[in-house]
């Protein structure tokens, strides 16, 4: 190769419209960009860090890896959802291509890479590593190595849905400076072709204090001690990223990218109470308390002899369909499935708010969205206002519209386009995700 190398830099939820707001205070972002390109990089359907990034290095849309977020179907069984670990991405991924052509790659932080996989070169596992006492690098031995480095290495930071914001700041801000250094170290003593690191920091402090820093979110104070953390911290992340590029020798390809964006998320629709009063889901006792649908499943509360469907929250709605001979108690008929899958779309699309102001919802088909469908999928998906809204499983308020989440506090959600940077210039147009796969590839060939 003649000493040429790639280098991705992986800033999970780098979002195109803040880089551009921000980029007088982005001198390191602006030299690439005066030096190569800026392009919007469009996320896959869904949106969501996992599978988002596998897709980006497989080439792969999410249909085809069969993988549809962080939880999925295992089988038909109503109890059946487990997390996504590598082992649910048989597509191998670019470093295992350049492996095979005899290449070594640095591969720090994916998500989608626990438990660890063989490489030819180095590996430390993404953010949904249970702890750092688990055997998360390849070669096992790479966990000493990063205690010598940074000592304590965060894998993610803790509970960032909370109230205690001047926290999350600070373990975001430690944990991109921990994984920053460690990847430098690495770039300089390590031989290697092709590395990437994915930083989850931007995420974290988008979700955590989106609505102290965006004015329009109903939620924003404008006196709040936070309203510039997320200018500050792209202040240094860019800084970060200044000092890691002094360890990237010349004739290196590099990269920023992010898998998706960010927008502010303005409430959630509990699907399940929706589908309750719609008729499509029945339980055998309402809780009085709420409750996760997941708990009143395994509390076999749910009356699936009465019941057509039900949903999943997330920041993106799940449908599934009780389907007769799929499901252990299925009640639609194999012919009225799509019959069943239409209606309930046209209903979803038709969701106000309180106001009765149209959401702007839209609901996708597996089917008609992938290249193939594997796995076991949503019978629908949807994105609640196009994404600013989020989708709530929990049971038990008796209200179809909250204004705080579920799972904690947070004002925003994910957006359809994150950012792609390289420098030199690479791509010449906008992209697709799946798409930086081949990009890639293509500067080894």
């Amino acid at each position: 190769m003649n000493g040429f190398r790639v280098l991705i830099l992986g800033l999970d939820c780098l979002d195109p419209g803040l880089v551009e707001a921000f980029l007088d205070d982005l001198p390191v972002l602006q030299e690439l960009i005066k030096r190569g390109e800026f392009r919007r990089l469009r996320s896959v359907d869904p949106p969501i860090t996992v599978p988002a990034w596998m897709c980006a290095f497989t080439g792969k849309d999410p249909g085809e890896l069969g993988v549809y977020g962080f939880r999925n179907r295992a089988d038909h069984s109503y109890e059946g959802f487990r997390i996504s670990t590598s082992a649910a991405f048989r597509a191998p991924a670019i470093w295992d291509e350049l492996g095979r052509m005899g290449l070594r790659s640095i591969v720090v932080g994916v998500p989608g890479t626990y438990p660890p996989k063989p490489v030819k070169g180095l590996l430390v596992s993404g953010f949904l590593t249970p702890s750092t006492e688990t055997t998360y690098t390849f070669p096992p031995s790479l966990k000493r190595r990063i205690r010598e480095i940074v000592g304590e290495y965060i894998i993610d930071v803790r509970e960032f849905r909370t109230e205690d914001k001047a926290r999350v700041i600070q373990e975001v801000h430690r944990m991109t400076e921990r994984r920053f250094d460690f990847m430098a170290t690495l770039l300089v003593e390590e031989e290697w072709d092709f590395a990437v690191v994915v930083e989850m920091g931007p995420d974290r402090i988008h979700h955590a204090l989106w609505a102290h820093h965006d004015p329009t979110h109903p939620k924003h104070d404008p006196q709040s001690p936070y309203r510039d953390a997320i200018r500050d911290y792209y202040r240094y992340l860019d800084t970060r990223i200044g000092k890691l590029l002094e360890a990237v020798p010349s004739r290196t390809q590099i990269v920023v990218m992010s898998d998706h964006g960010i927008q502010p998320m303005y409430g959630g629709i509990a699907v399940n109470e929706w589908l309750i009063r719609e008729g499509y889901l029945a339980l055998k006792e309402y809780p009085t308390e709420p409750v996760p649908i997941r708990d009143l499943i395994e509390r076999e509360l749910v009356d699936w002899s009465r019941t057509v469907a039900w949903g999943e929250g997330g920041y993106y709605g799940r449908i599934f369909l009780n389907v007769r001979g799929r499901e252990p108690q299925g009640t639609v008929s194999p012919d009225e499935y799509n019959v069943v899958r239409r209606e309930l779309a046209r209903k979803l699309e038709a969701l106000t708010d309180e106001e009765g102001k149209p959401l702007g919802t839209r609901v996708l088909f597996p089917e008609e969205i992938y290249r193939e469908v594997s796995g076991i999928p949503p019978d629908l998906i949807v994105y609640f206002g196009d994404l600013r809204w989020r989708s709530i499983g929990t049971v038990g308020r008796g209200v179809i519209h909250w204004h705080e989440n579920d799972t904690g506090p947070d004002d925003a959600n994910h957006a359809p386009h994150g950012v792609f940077i390289a420098s030199p210039a690479l791509a010449g147009r906008d992209l697709s995700l799946p798409e930086v796969h081949g990009l890639i590839l293509g500067c080894f060939r």
